[in-house]
């Protein structure tokens, strides 16, 4: 029973493992950048996370691995640890994955495979990813459909596209354009419409979708055409897809109008009437037809023939030329000849009915023969025309003529008739000869061709006429000239590389090669400018920058081809334009002004330095306060920096500003700085006294108190800062029994006392203390009355404080406290005052040696007596006065009985 189970058992355990493998389909736009989040792993799988039910610690962490790393590996980065899918740095290109243009394309580990599940505009990337460890094992099939975004734009794969139409083409004539637009994206992205920027009321465009989904545009007749009206139209074919916004791209369409017969010869006249001399001679010229066809090709081709009702005799004395349409005498006239020919010519074309026009030659009966012209030619002539170089000195030969009778009956005479420079004369010492010749250079862009005649009469009045034609060769004799010797352009900076510049234009009166212009920059061209030989186009190759250089010039030249090549030049000049492409740039970032406190409202503290590399509105600079503009302004055009009031040191020290500067371009551009005004200390601001508080407080001093004891203190303090905050102690006014008893600290304020109280030294104090500073320019100083009452106990406070209330009667000493804040040395003399100082010295010894031992004798027998008594006094303070705690812990003052 146990092997049965086990057999029954162990094919579910296979279908188990089987079903680990997953599939999890997501989707993403293309062009995403790096970070995106594609999707979760372990969320959208439902595994457990550190956040479950079950305890972190009994469950390791799960493991997400990509389990190769082919093509659909680079584009993603998968975390290991969250499973989170996220976009790489590697952009995903829809149209660069899936060249496919059936089926869904999808890229996975290995190669692609087709799909036929999907869409066909579906695009997939496969990745296979292991989740561990082994209790959630399994393998997850991932798909990411790649979805398409308007990101390229139409594009036709020649630039120039021509179509031919007949012009007999009806109405909805619908012919296929060849080389429709291309577009890589899908769906309503790629290519939607056509249309034509100018359709000349008679072309429209409509577009027709196959199988497949291509769209191939047509272009349908809507008028009729002609041919002679009209042989060609240009236009532009626009492809526009359907993204928002739409995309676009366009083609230069030529419609071809192609010729059909149409149209039928024409004669100009329907009758010619020619007089021909009875005596004219074989070949003479008797008159030429010409008939028109409009249409073009072997359509246009028109031949001449005689009509049937012409005369046989009439055919046999007039020779028609088929193709010119010359008539020429062919036979002799005599006197049978009929004197009135009636020509009926009938001009031909492919498929029309003839054309008719009708020839009358009257034939003139003549008794004798005309002069005769022989012409004998000098310079080159073919067929009657003579070709004549330009610029030919004047009398350059042509032709010799002689002129004669053939009966040599009459005498026969010659002139030259028509216009030109040209002269016909006798040629001595012959009779009869006549040379023709130059009277002035001819010019080819004058007149290109002259015709004259040789006109010869004899004594009966009979004339003779010999044409003559002169053709005038071209010669390279003028330079090109251009339309502007002075060329003034201008463009913006920052322009796009290979920009239009102009197109140059040069003219040369010559014919042929000799007309025929090239372009060339002048050695003072920069680098970067390029001229194209053949069109003249004058282009940029880079970005021009304005604040490097605003202005160009150097010449150009147009060269013909002639030899020697002649050549004209001209000069361009080329103004950058200015964009606002600067910002305002400060002279330094960090601007530190220092200012006296007390400096007066609006003065001026500093002058804030900006520039701006652009010209005119967009170079022009505004500065403005960013922070603390309720105190400070700054002068918009000069930059000066001003406070609004009066600044205190005491009450803030320093200032940092952060001032702005917006230039005048659209758009604005902007940059900052920082100000920093550090406030100078003066001095104005006397010492403040902290202790004694008050004028009527005193102090009980005891009469047993010893010499050099300290017996209270003088507390000042001042708000400014360096010297104008040191702070010296004086007494300047005394008041009491023996008031020099006490002396004063001129640092510290330490009042001590100087001698031995006695007996008759009891009563009241009054000392009056100056405080003052050492303040430049002006010291300034604060005064406190110090009052010390000298006694065993206070047995009577209100006599005390009607004492101190009395105004006291104390004398000022103008004594300035001598504080050494730097030792100074005076050298003095000493030669002359030697003795004088050594008797002052002996003298001043033997005083101070006296009152010391007196001093001592004096203070030993007063202790002795006042021992007892003094050993139970207790330390006595002001009775009157509040005493400042904390100027008591600064400086703890201590009475001694001792």
């Amino acid at each position: 029973h146990l092997l049965l189970f086990l057999l029954f058992l162990g094919p579910f355990n296979c279908f188990a493992s089987y079903s680990r493998a997953t599939e999890l389909f997501y989707s993403l736009n293309e062009g995403l950048p790096a970070g995106v989040l594609i999707g979760s792993l372990a969320r959208d799988l439902r595994l457990p996370t550190a956040g479950g039910q079950h305890p972190t610690a009994l469950r390791p962490p799960l493991s997400f691995t990509l389990a190769s790393h082919g093509l659909g590996g680079q584009y993603v980065q998968l975390d290991n640890r969250s499973g989170e899918l996220h976009t790489s740095a590697v952009e995903i290109d829809r149209e660069a994955l899936c060249v496919e243009s059936s089926g869904a394309t999808v890229f996975g580990g290995s190669s692609a495979v087709s799909s036929s599940s999907l869409s066909s505009e579906s695009c997939l990337l496969l990745l296979d990813v292991l989740v561990l460890p082994q209790e959630y094992f399994r393998l997850v099939k991932v798909k990411i459909a790649i979805r398409d975004v308007n990101d390229n734009a139409p594009h036709f794969p020649v630039p120039h596209i021509r179509l031919s139409v007949p012009e007999n083409a009806p109405v909805n004539t619908r012919l296929a354009i060849e080389h429709p637009a291309l577009d890589p994206d899908m769906g309503t992205n790629g290519v939607q419409t056509y249309r034509l920027r100018d359709n000349y009321g008679v072309f429209t465009l409509d577009v027709e979708e196959n199988e497949s989904g291509e769209r191939t545009p047509y272009l349908i007749v809507m008028g009729a055409l002609d041919r002679e009206t009209q042989e060609e139209y240009v236009t532009v074919i626009v492809a526009e897809d359907g993204g928002t916004p739409p995309l676009m791209g366009s083609a230069t369409l030529t419609i071809g109008i192609s010729d059909i017969n149409d149209n039928c010869p024409q004669f100009n006249d329907s009758q010619l009437n020619v007089t021909l001399y009875g005596n004219s001679s074989l070949g003479t010229h008797v008159t030429t037809v010409h008939a028109v066809d409009m249409d073009l090709g072997s359509n246009a081709q028109v031949t001449y023939s005689y009509s049937q009702k012409v005369p046989e005799t009439s055919r046999d004395l007039f020779h028609l030329n088929e193709s010119t349409g010359v008539i020429t005498l062919s036979t002799k006239v005599d006197g049978d000849t009929p004197r009135l020919h009636r020509l009926i010519i009938l001009g031909n074309g492919p498929g029309c009915i003839p054309a008719v026009i009708t020839v009358l030659v009257t034939i003139i009966k003549v008794m004798m023969r005309p002069p005769e012209v022989v012409p004998r030619f000098i310079a080159n002539e073919v067929e009657g025309v003579v070709y004549l170089k330009e610029l030919e000195p004047i009398n350059t030969p042509i032709a010799f003529f002689t002129i004669k009778d053939p009966d040599e009956k009459y005498k026969v005479s010659c002139y030259l008739d028509g216009d030109g420079p040209f002269r016909l004369s006798p040629y001595k010492p012959y009779n009869n000869e006549y040379l023709l010749e130059t009277t002035k250079p001819l010019d080819f862009e004058t007149q290109q061709l002259y015709e004259i005649s040789i006109v010869a009469w004899n004594s009966e009045g009979f004339r003779v006429n010999k044409v003559i034609k002169v053709q005038v060769l071209d010669d390279n004799d003028n330079s090109p000239v251009f339309s502007e010797q002075l060329i003034e352009l201008s463009i913006e900076e920052n322009n796009v590389p290979n920009a239009f510049l102009t197109k140059l234009h040069a003219t040369d009166a010559d014919s042929g090669e000799r007309g025929q212009v090239s372009y060339f920059l002048g050695p003072d061209a920069p680098s970067y400018f390029a001229l194209d030989k053949t069109t003249g186009v004058l282009t940029v190759s880079t970005q021009l920058d304005r604040e490097e250089k605003e202005k160009y010039r150097y010449t150009v030249k147009a060269v013909d081809s002639g030899f020697p090549p002649r050549e004209a030049i001209a000069t361009v000049t080329i103004t950058v334009l200015d964009k606002n492409d600067n910002s305002p740039r400060f002279i330094n970032k960090d601007f530190s002004f220092f200012v006296p406190e007390n400096f007066p409202g609006f003065g001026e503290i500093g002058v804030i330095s900006v520039t701006d590399a652009d010209a005119g509105q967009n170079g022009w600079v505004a500065l403005s306060v960013l922070n603390g503009s309720d105190i400070f302004v700054i002068d918009t055009g000069k930059g000066v920096l001003r406070a609004k009031d009066s600044l205190d040191r005491e009450q803030q020290s320093s200032y940092i500003l952060w001032i702005e500067a917006v230039d005048g371009g659209d758009p604005a551009l902007s940059s900052t700085a920082k100000i920093t005004i550090l406030l100078l200390d003066i001095n104005d601001n006397p010492p403040l006294v902290l202790f004694p508080q008050s004028n009527m407080s005193y102090l009980l001093v005891l009469p047993s108190t010893l010499p050099g004891s300290l017996i209270t203190e003088v507390y000042a303090v001042d708000k400014d800062t360096g010297m104008n905050a040191v702070i010296a102690y004086s007494i300047i006014g005394r008041r009491g029994p023996r008031p020099e008893s006490f002396r004063i600290d001129p640092k510290t304020g330490n009042i001590t006392l100087e001698e031995s109280l006695m007996q008759n030294d009891y009563g009241l104090y009054r000392l009056l203390v100056k405080v003052s500073d050492h303040g430049y320019p002006e010291p300034l100083h604060s005064t406190v009355m110090v009052n010390l009452f000298v006694n065993d106990t206070v047995s009577n406070e209100s006599y005390i404080e009607s004492l101190l209330r009395k105004e006291p009667d104390i004398s000022i000493e103008e004594k300035q406290p001598q504080i050494s804040i730097e030792p100074t040395h005076k050298k003095m003399e000493s030669t002359s005052c030697m003795p004088t100082l050594v008797a002052l010295s002996i003298i001043s010894l033997s005083s101070i040696a006296l009152v010391t031992g007196m001093g001592i004798y004096i203070c030993l027998r007063k202790g002795k007596r006042h021992h007892r008594a003094d050993e139970n006094l207790e330390v006595q303070i002001p009775l009157n006065g509040r005493i400042n705690l904390h100027m008591l812990e600064k400086k703890p003052m201590q009475i001694s009985n001792i």
